[in-house]
């Protein structure tokens, strides 16, 4: 199964709470942190919603 490298890339903070917890659920903390997923449909989902504010990048395993 592909992985998914997530970086933040933008600032949450005034985007709303909706937003903001979602890139919480996400596992981000702050600009340039990276977090790995498992490539599935919940997650393409959430980062639909924050596409502005994280960069993406497949990972082959």
């Amino acid at each position: 199964m592909a992985q998914l490298k997530v970086t933040q890339i933008r600032s949450a903070t005034s985007r709303g709470s909706k937003q903001l917890g979602t890139i919480r659920a996400l596992g981000l903390k702050r600009i340039g942190h990276t977090v790995t997923h498992d490539d599935k449909p919940e997650i393409r989902g959430m980062l639909r919603a924050v596409g502005h504010l994280v960069e993406v990048e497949e990972v082959k395993k």
